[in-house]
């Protein structure tokens, strides 16, 4: 078909061509339309309470026993959700060209309801083809001649080879998913039927309005010549396409020309009206939205249950090429913490991120434990890689800072503190809350944006959500789960909070690296944090975490 032609185009190209279309369109049918007429019509449409109650509340039900049909093949598929992603489609078809709403429909039913793709898009394309053959057999029974004739034999072997298609691939398609186990049958397609029986009493009450009293067969005619001709639509809504086609019926059916085509306007106009309204709704409406949960839950907090045990503080230090500042650092890491009268040795190990420098050597000649990724995988894996280790040594508390002296390991028992006194959970030091000797003025800007974003998404008090000093429980240590590689700021807090760990924070100190060169590029960081807390949000009850090597011990 003609539309799907033109999606295998260029984007450019194809874009020009849907922009020229549709100014064509619309300055084609500026000058045909009786203006007088078309803003009488409307007027009196908007002073007819009953009459646009019917016309809305006719295309809700036609919209509403679609979703039943298809939450009917679908069993998994609640209603609600089916409705949302029909109205969200119906609303895309209108702002998008070559009915690119389609695939939002799709979209929508996998977010939010969680049925999966196969299913999604199988149970789409068998229930919009059985629309169009119901339709194009409604249109024949109503008007034959007409019919057949807007039609043509080109759209009568368009419709055949598309029924074709539907069918062969519905029952290859049926036969792997894991929902869907038969074809529509009679059942559904007497409710699609009567789907287009209720859209076309809205098509009756519009053109009502507009001086044109259709008998019931009628409307349903003008429907079904307007609706098969949109699969060739190229502009968003199919205008054009939809105001020629129905035109060309209320034409044969005896309508002057000039009264059809502005009546027609009208008609896809409110169309469009409540396309809009229904697919604004659907974006949001029910939960999650389209675009998939954007806050956590309201977690229980898991209370810590006594303080730990005798076990030492672990101090782990990931660094990628961190040669001329790793050994200062461990330099100032404390060899020993005393809380409540309990000493606990502090044993400081370097997590080698696969650097090309000797980290590894300074690092070990420095008094620090080194263990060696054999190639660069990113701090998320480096941190990962630290507190599988702190959970081995059955570390009473574990705690991690950057190699590269922006944070200082002498502050380390302020951080644990809050453990060992059985307390808290999950310690981050806030840079905000305490001391900044200085702090470029774009990363300041950026920290502080992403800490807003995730203090909405996870509901916490968080005043520093980039911090690179952070502190944790065993417990909390053995539950981490870190989402990706590249990073671990924003994907641990929601990890943890999710699982029912509290989260607090304390003042510390900051300055900024003065050796080396920090990974984090915006565009980079962005586009590796943003994706990978959207599904941690909306992959309920699943690990978040990947699969890693076994380090090397040096």
């Amino acid at each position: 078909m003609l539309a799907a032609r033109l999606r295998t185009l260029p984007v450019p190209l194809a874009t020009v061509l849907v922009v020229v279309t549709l100014v064509a369109s619309v300055a084609a049918l500026a000058g045909l339309v009786a203006t007088d007429q078309l803003v009488t019509g409307l007027e009196r449409g908007l002073s007819d309470p009953g009459g646009l109650t019917m016309v809305f509340g006719s295309l809700l039900t036609a919209f509403s026993v679609r979703a039943m049909v298809w939450s009917r093949l679908v069993p998994g598929l609640p209603l609600s959700h089916s409705l949302a992603a029909i109205h969200v489609a119906l609303g895309g078809n209108h702002l998008l060209p070559l009915r690119l709403g389609e695939p939002l429909r799709i979209v929508s039913a996998v977010t939010r309801s969680g049925i999966d793709v196969r299913t999604a898009t199988t149970s789409t394309v068998l229930l919009r083809s059985a629309d169009l053959v119901t339709l194009v057999a409604l249109g024949l029974i109503c008007g034959p001649s007409i019919m057949a004739g807007r039609l043509g034999l080109w759209g009568v072997a368009a419709v055949m080879a598309i029924t074709t298609v539907a069918v062969l691939a519905g029952r290859q398609l049926t036969r792997r998913s894991p929902v869907m186990t038969r074809l529509p049958g009679a059942g559904v397609v007497g409710l699609v039927a009567g789907a287009w029986l209720f859209e076309a009493v809205a098509v009756w009450q519009v053109l009502r309005w507009f001086d044109i009293d259709l008998a019931a067969q009628q409307a349903v005619l003008v429907l079904a010549v307007a609706v098969s001709a949109q699969l060739v639509a190229v502009t968003p809504a199919g205008v054009g396409t939809y105001e020629a086609a129905a035109t060309a019926a209320l034409v044969a059916i005896g309508i002057d020309l000039e009264t059809a085509l502005t009546a027609t306007v009208g008609l896809h106009l409110t169309k469009t009206v409540y396309s809009l309204v229904a697919g604004g709704v659907g974006v949001v409406l029910p939960r999650p939205s389209l675009f998939g949960r954007l806050r956590m839950t309201r977690p229980m907090t898991t209370e810590p249950s006594a303080r730990p045990g005798p076990g030492p503080v672990v101090l782990f230090l990931p660094g990628f090429n961190e040669a001329a500042a790793v050994a200062e650092v461990i330099g100032r890491a404390p060899s020993a913490i005393t809380v409540d009268g309990l000493t606990r040795p502090v044993e400081v190990y370097v997590v080698d991120d696969g650097s090309s420098d000797d980290t590894a050597a300074v690092a070990r000649r420095a008094g620090a434990a080194v263990v060696s990724h054999d190639l660069n995988r990113g701090l998320g894996a480096a941190v990962r890689t630290g507190l599988r280790l702190a959970a081995d040594r059955d570390a009473a508390a574990v705690a991690f800072c950057d190699a590269d002296g922006e944070y200082d390991p002498a502050e380390l028992e302020r951080l644990v503190e809050p453990i060992l006194h059985g307390e808290s959970h999950y310690v981050v030091g806030s840079r905000f809350a305490g001391a900044i000797h200085h702090m470029l003025p774009h990363r300041r800007l950026g920290n502080r944006v992403l800490s807003r974003w995730i203090r909405f998404v996870t509901h916490a008090p968080l005043t520093d959500g980039q911090s690179g000093y952070r502190a944790l429980s065993r417990r909390a240590a053995e539950a981490a789960d870190i989402a990706h590689d590249y990073n671990y700021a924003q994907v641990l807090t929601i990890d943890l909070l999710s699982k029912g760990f509290d989260y607090r924070e304390v003042p510390i100190s900051y300055r900024f690296r003065r050796t080396g060169r920090s990974f984090i590029r915006l565009t980079h960081y962005l586009r590796h944090v943003v994706p990978t807390v959207w599904r941690q949000l909306n992959t309920a009850g699943q690990p978040f975490g990947s699969t890693t090597s076994v380090p090397r011990r040096l």
